[in-house]
């Protein structure tokens, strides 16, 4: 996570903003049999309500081998990390890159990459 831009409660949820870093290189899936890749960005953080949440925040879909390196400086989200109740403060959250293959026949299969961690506020913060 580069910027926390908020974290603040919102119709009874936790929602959190924030912008990231992204460097993959994914040309190397590409081959003739693949059609498109399904790219995105997962956080994942445990609550006492749930052990495992896991919240789609960034995705984009790469139809070609020239596109499908992927560098992005502080990217923002285009989903907002939202929690089910009120417990995203304090916890701490790892960023995943993942996506699926999507071919032009034949199985369907994902990947994934690196995850970083981060800790958001034990308070609430509002856009600077």
């Amino acid at each position: 996570m580069n910027t926390l831009r908020s974290l603040r409660q919102h119709g009874g949820q936790d929602r959190a903003l924030m912008s990231f870093d992204i460097n993959a290189d994914l040309r190397p899936a590409f081959h003739w049999n693949l059609k498109q890749l399904f790219v995105y960005v997962v956080a994942e953080y445990e609550s006492s309500t749930n052990p495992l949440n896991q919240v789609i925040i960034w995705d984009k879909i790469i139809e070609s081998k020239d596109t499908a390196w992927i560098k992005e400086k502080n990217e923002f989200v285009k989903y907002a990390l939202i929690d089910q109740g009120q417990e995203l403060r304090n916890k701490t959250v790892s960023l995943r890159l993942m996506w699926d293959h999507m071919p032009l026949t034949g199985r369907l299969y994902n990947g994934d990459e690196r995850k970083s961690s981060f800790t958001l506020p034990s308070k609430y913060k509002n856009k600077n």
